[in-house]
């Protein structure tokens, strides 16, 4: 995340990587591209920089509704793939149900093309012809047993297709979504970029710097102990991830979004996370920020935006935007809206 002004962007995808300077960098650019002649230029890049603060936390809120959609479509596509095989199967089923009532309707067309009671005048051997008859009998309650089987399995079938139809439909819709949210966070970025791009170097590089005030080294911590062994596990898993990029929409290991480095440093301790950071704030009980011990998960913002990993003394480890890599941050840097012990 970016520093306490600064919103973190949490995910896309790495051909959508743009760092926050360039982000920074857009919107102080139209900021002072606005102000008139006569402004203060002090006045006119703290505009800037509030304007990109505020592309990077609608960018990042973008970034989250991507995160959903793609886990979404996930979800969707194997639901999807059971029922077809599911259809499938109740496919196979039906067809061995015709072609066994197939072969009961053959023979008794080729044995029952005559009247029974003439049938049974003609017969040379009339008890034969009754033991048969009575066969035939308990062969046709058996077939309408089977008619009746193969009716349901047929309603059944018809069902799931109208499943499986239903479930394409709505992934269909995730992928449009998707595709949506992340034309809506490059846009953002970009905006951001062109801004940024447009102040003088030196007005630039102080944003950059501010921008980058986070820790990349190891914080002095507290001696707090993790509320469990799987929170100390995901506490070692975070704080091996200092230093790779922010990569939006992804979990690691090479890079990662916020809700991406929560995800995969709980993975590492065998916790399975949801993957946007809205999901994460309720996998597990919350407590208060005076009660926070290494490995609780701080969300940030009323809408839980973004997300961080609580490391001790007023630290936290999060991947911060693009350009910024996964840093240290005071637990303040921005409102926090809740605390959650997994």
């Amino acid at each position: 995340m970016a520093s306490h002004r600064r919103p973190s962007q949490s995910g896309l995808t790495q051909s959508a990587r743009v760092t926050v300077l360039s982000a920074a960098a857009a919107t102080a650019a139209a900021a002072l591209g606005a102000a008139p002649a006569s402004a203060d230029p002090h006045d006119a890049t703290e505009a800037g920089r509030t304007k990109v603060d505020r592309l990077y936390e609608e960018a990042e809120q973008a970034t989250e509704h991507f995160n959903k959609a793609g886990e979404r479509m996930a979800r969707l596509r194997e639901q999807v793939a059971q029922a077809q095989d599911s259809v499938a199967r109740g496919q196979e089923r039906i067809n061995r149900m015709r072609g066994a009532l197939g072969s009961v309707a053959g023979a008794q067309y080729r044995s029952g093309g005559i009247d029974p009671a003439l049938a049974l005048l003609l017969s040379a051997d009339p008890e034969t012809y009754l033991d048969k008859a009575q066969t035939l009998d308990r062969i046709s309650e058996r077939q309408t047993t089977a008619l009746h089987d193969l009716q349901r399995a047929q309603r059944k079938l018809g069902q799931e297709r109208a499943e499986v139809t239903r479930d394409l439909t709505e992934l269909e819709r995730s992928r449009t979504a998707a595709a949506h949210h992340k034309r809506t966070v490059e846009r953002k970025l970009t905006e951001a970029q062109r801004l940024l791009n447009s102040l003088p170097s030196a007005e630039r590089a102080a944003f950059d710097r501010v921008s980058r005030s986070g820790r990349g080294s190891m914080p002095e911590l507290s001696d707090l102990a993790p509320a469990s062994a799987r929170a100390a596990a995901a506490v070692r898993a975070a704080r091996s991830a200092v230093g790779r990029p922010y990569v939006w929409g992804a979990n690691g290991p090479s890079g990662f979004d916020c809700s991406g480095l929560m995800q995969w440093s709980y993975a590492q301790a065998g916790v399975g996370l949801p993957r946007t950071s809205q999901a994460q704030r309720y996998a597990g009980r919350q407590v208060s920020l005076e009660e926070a011990l290494p490995g609780d998960l701080v969300a940030y913002r009323s809408d839980a935006s973004h997300i961080a990993m609580y490391m001790g003394n007023g630290q936290v480890v999060h991947a911060p935007y693009p350009g910024a890599p996964v840093r240290y941050d005071p637990v303040a840097m921005m409102p926090i809206s809740s605390v959650t012990r997994v």
